[in-house]
């Protein structure tokens, strides 16, 4: 698949209408809620994609039989500050893959570093705003798995190895594992973009980035519009559709507007700050043929 044009047009609409290591705003903020994608094969990206959220963040809804809602949780920025009305319940992100016919969430290794951690959250799929009025705040029964257990994770400070494979206590049968990248290496200045739940919110797609660095054997340096919240995101090669890696770290996500008395998100030029990393997942041993 090629998604430069698709993806550069999604852009260009949104300049007109303008636990987790943090991240920053990169240029223009670039984030789209779902309803905003026009693109059906970023669409079908994005239903492969999930939410990591705590057990306690979601209660049955006892007027909508199979369904639950999210708890009452806005993210309280500043108030011109984009989505700050929105629910932020959110702790991680992930992404289904399969190998060898069993199927996998990767995410960030630090989002998944004990039996608790499986134990004590949900995976989500569709938390998402689908439409201008939709508060995200119903989720499908169906849509929500549990942590069956971690399969592999690895979380190491000196080469900055940081992921996780979770298995799920049922099969995913309504959405297609999403490609990833098993040879060879992305290079410094191609295009990516990526989908996750920057600050815990509805799922965003983010473009208009680039790999600043590729030196690093273990991981690469982007200015993708990132925050807490989206790690263990999964960024996409722009060009071919397929993962290139895991959102794992990046520069501070919000700074304080003294003059408003409030937070609103950091904001950085395109080559600027210390930059967004990216696990490479190609460097998953157990992932490759």
């Amino acid at each position: 698949m090629n998604f430069s044009l698709a993806l550069l047009a999604v852009v260009f609409t949104l300049n007109l209408s303008s636990m987790a290591i943090d991240k920053v705003v990169y240029g223009e903020d670039n984030r789209l809620d779902q309803f905003e994608i026009t693109d059906q094969n970023i669409l079908d990206l994005q239903r492969s994609t999930l939410a990591m959220i705590p057990k306690s963040k979601l209660k049955r809804d006892m007027n909508n039989s199979g369904s639950f809602k999210t708890i009452d949780s806005k993210i309280g920025l500043c108030d011109d500050a984009r989505f700050n009305n929105q629910v932020d319940v959110a702790e991680c992100s992930g992404f289904l893959i399969e190998k060898n016919n069993k199927q996998y969430v990767v995410t960030a290794g630090h989002c998944a570093t004990s039996k608790s951690d499986c134990y004590d959250n949900y995976w989500v799929f569709d938390y998402a705003k689908k439409s201008p009025n939709d508060d995200a705040r119903t989720i499908q029964e169906s849509n929500i798995y549990s942590c069956k257990k971690i399969a592999v994770q690895s979380l190491n400070s000196s080469n900055g190895t940081d992921f996780a494979l979770i298995e799920l206590d049922r099969r995913v049968e309504d959405r297609k594992p999403l490609e990833y990248r098993q040879k060879s290496d992305i290079m410094k200045g191609e295009e990516i973009f990526v989908i996750g739940h920057p600050s815990g919110l509805p799922s965003k797609v983010a473009a208009d980035a680039y790999v600043r660095d590729a030196s690093d054997f273990w991981s690469f340096e982007t200015n993708l519009d990132t925050f807490s919240g989206n790690s263990g995101s999964a960024v996409f090669n722009q060009n071919t559709g397929i993962v290139e890696g895991i959102l794992v770290r990046g520069d501070r996500d919000y700074r304080y507007n003294t003059k408003k008395n409030c937070y609103e998100p950091n904001i950085c030029n395109m080559d600027s700050c210390g930059g967004e990393d990216v696990f490479r997942i190609n460097r998953i041993h157990y992932l490759r043929d």
